[in-house]
């Protein structure tokens, strides 16, 4: 089955892109798992993310947003210790601060969405080089996002959130997965 560019041999991977990414979510819970994920990516691979994804949801409340919202120094402190997930002080205390933003918002999904018009974006990208790492609906994403408090959700951060929630879809079109959503 041809994937798109990036998704390489590894099972995991290829479940995620042919199940998940690029698929329309609007599930809240979803979304903010998704936008905490994005930002643990910050610097890293994908992948390696992914694979320690489950481990997050175990350590991390099944990224419920009022149990991570009140997370104590303490608990980021024991979570530094965890080699299941990335050990990094700055983007644990910003899954706080994020949890603390994303409960003060009123209807998030609905907000997130809007950054795209409330539907789907589809983009026609031939190839590798077409699919842009930010775009202005990322960048204004992005500054919305800050400007409500959340951190670790610079514009490229977004868009790779975008593409992997489905706001954008970015297969390519040599990818069976585009064909299969246009349907």
């Amino acid at each position: 089955m041809p994937r798109c560019f990036w998704c390489t041999d590894d099972p995991l991977y290829q479940a995620y892109h042919d199940q998940e990414w690029g698929m329309p979510q609007r599930d809240p819970a979803l979304l903010f798992e998704m936008l905490l994920l994005e930002g643990f990516q910050a610097g890293l691979s994908w992948i390696t993310v992914l694979r320690k994804r489950e481990r997050y949801r175990q350590v991390m409340y099944g990224f419920d947003p009022v149990k991570l919202a009140a997370m104590s120094d303490e608990r980021i402190e024991e979570l530094m210790q965890d080699a299941g997930i990335i050990r990094n002080r700055l983007k644990l205390k910003a899954a706080r601060r994020n949890a603390q933003a994303w409960l003060a918002v009123d209807n998030p999904a609905e907000w997130l969405w809007s950054f795209v018009g409330g539907s789907p974006k589809i983009n026609h990208f031939k190839q590798r080089s077409d699919v842009p790492a930010v775009t202005d609906e990322a960048k204004a994403m992005s500054k919305a996002l800050q400007k409500a408090g959340f951190t670790f959700v610079g514009p490229t951060i977004c868009y790779a959130f975008m593409q992997a929630t489905g706001m954008v879809m970015d297969h390519t079109t040599d990818c069976d997965r585009y064909a299969a959503l246009l349907r």
